[in-house]
């Protein structure tokens, strides 16, 4: 099981490495100097030349990239090129934000799809559920904020349709304001866990060990709870685990939409003044979350699915040595019921 979780972390090391040179080698292509945009129209050679030298912009490539890297490694993303500010100060501020409203809007998206997508599982609900959540899938999350923003805000004015207030001081403003956000980016998220929660609970469904539960007289209800929603948790937590980078892209369209002062302005508006430090630090702040979410998603189906963490020697992990029933069934030859089990040896 080591091995296995050694190779994750190697892996997201390297694909941190890869992706970190991806980041710096497309913004060093792109057209432009900053000290030129950052001056104006009217400076000299003289001024952009200075300039580039105090922020480092005119030094090797090779050297920019492993002064970044040094610097990211100690927590040290430089400063901002267009308001002088330090970069990791803002980046924790603006993260917390976008973290809390991305994990609120995955949370409340599971506590939707999981119900749901057990009702689902019915044959005369399965298709009324399945048809409203394509509906929602098809939905865009700003066009979501919209409608919510109309209904809630501006018609009923039951909550308010803009703003952010940090948690701190006053929790109750902080919730009333964090409820459309939420929902807006929910909506669209449990929509699409619905169809895989359902999935994955009639796979399991159709299996043996379910029939065998049945069979004891256990009923539908304690069977979905006990034996088949235990079963489908690997492959909803590997959806759940995407889905949740998925948001932080769709938070940078509300951000905008209910002026929430997180990542995602903060990159929309550092890209405007082609802040090269900052959007650097961000993309690669999104990367590294990114990179984090999918390891806890391995290591944790890791941890719960034995399959995985047994060798694999044959199909499914287990041993399939010649001669073996398992062997013989995979041959399609006939397996021999007249082989003594192991209690028959012993009795």
């Amino acid at each position: 099981m080591w091995r296995i979780i050694g190779r994750y972390v190697l892996r997201f090391l390297l694909l941190l490495f890869l992706g970190s040179l991806s980041i710096f080698a497309l913004l060093r292509v792109m057209p432009g100097n900053p000290a030129e945009v950052a001056l104006g129209i009217t400076a000299t050679e003289e001024n952009v030349a200075e300039l580039s030298a105090q922020w480092g912009t005119d030094r090797p490539l090779h050297q920019q990239y492993l002064n970044w890297i040094s610097g990211m490694a100690r927590g040290d993303f430089g400063t901002s090129l267009s308001s002088g500010q330090e970069i990791a100060p803002l980046l924790l501020d603006r993260g917390a934000v976008s973290l809390i409203l991305c994990m609120s809007a995955l949370v409340l998206s599971l506590l939707i799809a999981i119900p749901l997508g057990m009702v689902a599982t019915r044959r005369h609900t399965g298709t009324v559920i399945s048809s409203l959540s394509q509906v929602g899938i098809a939905v865009p999350s700003f066009l979501a904020a919209i409608l919510l923003v109309s209904v809630f805000s501006l018609r009923l004015g039951w909550l308010p349709a803009n703003g952010w207030v940090p948690p701190g001081e006053d929790f109750w403003e902080f919730l009333s304001r964090l409820i459309l956000p939420v929902l807006s980016l929910a909506a669209v998220q449990a929509a699409i866990l619905t169809r895989y929660v359902r999935s994955a609970l009639l796979e399991v469904l159709n299996q043996d060990f379910m029939r065998t539960a049945y069979a004891t007289g256990q009923g539908r209800g304690v069977t979905l709870f006990t034996h088949a929603l235990r079963n489908a948790a690997i492959p909803v937590l590997t959806v759940a685990g995407v889905q949740l980078t998925s948001l932080v892209v769709g938070a940078v369209v509300i951000e905008q939409v209910f002026v929430i002062p997180g990542l995602g302005s903060l990159l929309l508006s550092a890209v405007s003044t082609r802040d090269l430090l900052m959007v650097q630090g961000i993309v690669m702040v999104l990367v590294l979350f990114t990179l984090l979410v999918n390891l806890a998603v391995d290591v944790t189906t890791t941890l719960l699915d034995p399959r995985l963490r047994a060798p694999h020697r044959g199909s499914a992990g287990y041993s399939c040595a010649p001669g073996s029933a398992s062997a013989q069934a995979s041959q399609g030859a006939p397996v021999s019921q007249e082989a003594p089990t192991a209690q028959g040896v012993q009795a």
